[in-house]
């Protein structure tokens, strides 16, 4: 790929990153380092996505930035009770989180209960009512039949989502663009305003670009904006800075 387009692509990509810090080891000092690397000489990223209990130094770090805070709720497994992923996301929400990335119950979809999971999402979708954004992290890794992704995907969007994503970034198999392409399949012909989240191994410019690609293709060349697309990742920032400013891919590692 040449200089230019990556360079037109990382200045399309940049700011729908959700810049992750969701490592087992994640602690202040990682997360303040994310909190400086989120806003770049080339702009800010779309938010950052962190563990509950870091919200409220991280919000004090991005203070007059603007940007958004994102954490995880039934995460990463998604076996929780829907009691007590509503108390946690009342609580981050007091923190100051702005956006929720909920765990689908997946491992009762695959059994074949898809109750427990539009009751998980409703009960969400209430708790954060106008205070959050919702992203919806189906588990397509696990779930990997083509109309179960479906059947989540359209499950999610009528629960009330704002955005659906793909994956923990936790499992085996993460985000793929054939998971991609039958959600964004979902979106367009519900004609909701809902987003996309891409998120797992997504590491490198020519990564977003494939995404861009698609998402173009299928919902048209202005739909993809911070709104309704981001990227979830924890190291594809670094290679989307050195696309704008012209230099070598930077090797990559991590979420």
């Amino acid at each position: 790929m040449s200089s230019a387009l990556r360079k037109s692509i990382a200045a399309r990509a940049l700011g729908l990153v959700d810049l992750t810090d969701l490592g087992d080891n994640s602690d202040e000092k990682s997360v303040g380092e994310l909190c400086s690397r989120a806003q770049t000489p080339h702009g800010n990223v779309a938010a950052i996505c962190i563990w509950p209990h870091t919200i409220t130094f991280a919000k004090a770090q991005l203070e007059g930035s603007g940007i958004p805070i994102a954490t995880v709720v039934n995460f990463p497994n998604g076996d929780q009770t829907i009691e007590d992923t509503v108390a946690l996301t009342i609580k981050a929400i007091s923190d100051g989180a702005d956006e929720i990335d909920l765990v689908i119950p997946y491992g009762d979809m695959l059994a074949g209960d898809s109750s427990t999971t539009q009751a998980m999402i409703v009960a969400i979708r209430s708790a954060t009512s106008e205070k959050a954004l919702l992203k919806v992290i189906l588990e397509t890794g696990e779930l990997q039949d083509p109309e179960l992704i479906r059947t989540a995907s359209d499950l999610a969007i009528a629960a009330g989502a704002d955005f659906i994503k793909t994956s923990t970034g936790k499992v085996a198999v993460n985000a793929t663009l054939e998971a991609a392409k039958i959600m964004l399949q979902a979106i367009a012909e519900s004609a909701k305003p809902v987003g996309l989240k891409p998120a797992g191994g997504i590491k490198t410019t020519e990564d977003c670009g494939a995404y861009l690609n698609l998402a173009d293709k299928l919902l048209g060349d202005d739909w993809a904006s911070p709104s309704t697309l981001r990227f979830g990742a924890s190291s594809v920032l670094d290679d989307l800075l050195a696309a704008l400013e012209g230099k070598s891919a930077k090797p990559s590692q991590g979420y």
